[in-house]
Parts: structure tokens; C-alpha cells; sequence
């Protein structure tokens, strides 16, 4: 017991020396040592502390940090102070177990993804299939940044307001990684810039026709946010030559307001993907649903209906994981054999593919979804199984 009291003691002076360094006060005389002990500094940030450790900031999900384009953002895009979602995590089906990330192939892809200063999805989303991803050489670009002016609560992208910020070298450095990596087939997706008067619409616009230019023979697939429902922004995207135009519903009707920011909309979505198709007739339209939020086989089949009344082609279902304890619950994982099922449903409604499977993600395997094969899954199971 006197051990751990005055070890206690020790970290307290240790913390309160390193604070007072950092804030530019001197310690006062006799009011104990300044220790140099190599423990993590704190550095305050707006109502919360930052620890380093050899110079990296290490964030907490759920908290404020101060990017490097000077504005604050949260951590994973919920606040841990206003997460009113149970803690604890559920024991995955074994159907959910994926490999460690590893190989050549997702080595090289990390380190083309930080020499041209990209965001991925992969990565801020903590996607399941990044390992199998990045080892094939493929990854989803994320634009215009790592921060989301949203907040939806089954997302772990980080949230906060960029005020405008853009990168102009955005464009040229995409297109050259897609030339590096010589792909054929390329996803981009980006977060929501409510800050900009377009919603980014030119931006994205500008990097899928660099990656044209330099790229002739690469397909581009463009998951773009919702842009408000603004039809000229969604215009600006389909005019750029891409050849998929998607946009998430990402769940039910009925759990779209507790699933989904609330500058987002069920019906806004389904009204930018109609906006689309009938602004390119010829373009592919895709959305996506998740899976396990506490949806009936009923909604889902009438989500179905209203994507196929808005006039979309491509269909992805795919399990709910819950990124952080910050964020919404899973209510159930959905059996591989019942992702075999909703495939059928969507089918038959007359989609030209759904892909449907535990770890299947908007992006996953996009290239093959002409095949009709459920992307080589075979009917609904994941390829592990």
C-alpha cells in the first residue's frame, strides 16, 4: 500500500511538471522536481487532451483533436459524451473472421496511399476487407479530405467543419496513383462537404476527369455524397465521364432517422439517384444497404422496390459492424444463407446484380459486378466460409 501511494504520487508530479513545460510555466521553487521521465505529454486541445507519444498525437475515438488543416474534428464522427448506445462488444459468428492484414501487395498499396497524401474509405471506415483489398491492388480513393461534416452513427469517419478547406494537387495526385497501380477499375467515394456551396461537386468532378485523362482505359465508379438533393451539384459529378454514379441508402425508411445524419434523407437519396439516371440514361446506378440495424425482410424488399422505382441497376447488402462503442448497436448478424435470400429478392425485382454477403461493402470487388456471379462469393457467402 505505501509503494502504491507514493508511485501514485510520482505520476501525478510527473504530469503536472509536463504541463506546466508545455504551457510555458516554470515551475516554482520548492514546488517539486520537473521530472524528464519518458512518459506521453498532454497537449490541450479545445475541452480535451491529446497524448503524444515520439511525436504522434494518439486520439481517442469519440474525442476533439486539432487537424493539420487547423480546425477541430471528433474522432470517428461520434462524440463519446453524447453516445447514448450501450457498451460492450458481442461476440462475432465465425463467418465475420478475416486475416490479419499482410502481404506485398497491401504493403505497397499503404505505401503508395501515403506518398500521395490520399485518404481511403479502407482506412477511415475501418473496413473489414482492407487486407484482401490492398493485397489485390485495389483500394476506394476517399476525396476531399479525412474530415465529414456528418455525423451518421454507423460511421467512423471523423467529423468536424474543414471551412472550405480543398487540396488542389487533389486531382493530379489521384490520377497518378491510379496510373502507379495500374487499375482498371476504380472507386471513389468522399465525405460530405456541406461547407462548400456545391457540396464539392466540382472538386469531384475535377479528379474523376484527371483520372480520365491520364487513365483512358480505366472505369470509374463515383460514390458521392447526397450534395443536399442539389440537382445542379449532381449534374457537375454525371457530366464528368464515370461510368458508375451511386449513392448509399445505407438502411430503411423506418431506421433512417436513427441510422443516418439528419441532413440526410431516405427520400433525398432516392431522388439524386433518379436525378442521375435521368440526366445519363446510359450510366450505371448503384446503392447500397446495411444489414443487422433491426430491419424486417418486409422493408428490405420494399427498399428494394423504391431503389428499382428511382431507377437503379446495382444493388450491395452487407452486415452492420459497429466501428466503436460510440456507435449504433449491431441488432442481430444476418446468416450468410439469409444474404443468399435477399440476393434472390433483389433479383427477381430486376437489378442486373446484387451482391449480398457478410462483408460485402459498397465497394468490395466493384469491378466484377457485370460478372452475375455475386462477385465470385457464390450465393451470398463470404469467400472464406
Amino acid at each position: 500500500m505505501p509503494g502504491f501511494f507514493w508511485r501514485k504520487k510520482l505520476r501525478r508530479a510527473r504530469f503536472f511538471a509536463y504541463r506546466q513545460r508545455l504551457s510555458g510555466v516554470s515551475a516554482k521553487k520548492g514546488s517539486g522536481p520537473v521530472f524528464r521521465a519518458k512518459i506521453p505529454t498532454f497537449i490541450r486541445l479545445d475541452t480535451v487532451f491529446v497524448a503524444r507519444f515520439k511525436g504522434i498525437p494518439i486520439v481517442k475515438s469519440g474525442e476533439k483533436y486539432l487537424t493539420a488543416g487547423g480546425f477541430t474534428a471528433i474522432k470517428n464522427g461520434i462524440n463519446k459524451n453524447r453516445s447514448k448506445h450501450p457498451a460492450g462488444r458481442v461476440p462475432k459468428p465465425p463467418w465475420l473472421r478475416v486475416p490479419v492484414p499482410s502481404g506485398t501487395g497491401y504493403t505497397r498499396m499503404r505505401q503508395n496511399v501515403e506518398s500521395y497524401r490520399l485518404a481511403t474509405v479502407c482506412q477511415e471506415s475501418i473496413c473489414p476487407n482492407i487486407g484482401e483489398c490492398w493485397d489485390r491492388g485495389t483500394a476506394t480513393i476517399m476525396l476531399m479530405g479525412r474530415v465529414c461534416t456528418r455525423a451518421c452513427r454507423f460511421c467512423a469517419v471523423d467529423t468536424g467543419n474543414p471551412a472550405g478547406w480543398l487540396d488542389p494537387d487533389e486531382p493530379d495526385n489521384a490520377a497518378e496513383s491510379v496510373r502507379i497501380m495500374d487499375l482498371k477499375y476504380i472507386v471513389l467515394t468522399s465525405v460530405d462537404r456541406d461547407d462548400l456551396d456545391d457540396g464539392g461537386a466540382a472538386h469531384y468532378a475535377a479528379c474523376i476527369t484527371a483520372i480520365k485523362r491520364v487513365n483512358p482505359q480505366t472505369a470509374v465508379e463515383a460514390l458521392t455524397p447526397d450534395f443536399q438533393g442539389n440537382p445542379a451539384a449532381v449534374r457537375t459529378v454525371v457530366d464528368a465521364p464515370l461510368d458508375v454514379y451511386a449513392q448509399n441508402l445505407e438502411t430503411v425508411h423506418r431506421l433512417t432517422k436513427r441510422v443516418r445524419d439528419p441532413r440526410a434523407g431516405y427520400r433525398q437519396t432516392l431522388d439524386v439517384l433518379e436525378q442521375a439516371k435521368m440526366h445519363r440514361p446510359e450510366i450505371l446506378t448503384k446503392s447500397s444497404l446495411m444489414l443487422g440495424l433491426g430491419e424486417t425482410e418486409q422493408e428490405i424488399a420494399s427498399a428494394m422496390d423504391d431503389l428499382r422505382s428511382s431507377g437503379v441497376d446495382l444493388l450491395t447488402l452487407g452486415q452492420y459492424l459497429r466501428p466503436t462503442e460510440n456507435h449504433l448497436p449491431v441488432d442481430r448478424f444476418v446468416h450468410p444463407d439469409e444474404f443468399s435470400r435477399y440476393r434472390k429478392l433483389g433479383l427477381e425485382r430486376g437489378f442486373i446484380e446484387v451482391v449480398s454477403g457478410p462483408l460485402v461493402r459498397s465497394s468490395y470487388r466493384a469491378e466484377r459486378a457485370l460478372e452475375k456471379n455475386n462477385v465470385g462469393l457464390g450465393g451470398g457467402n463470404v469467400a472464406a466460409l
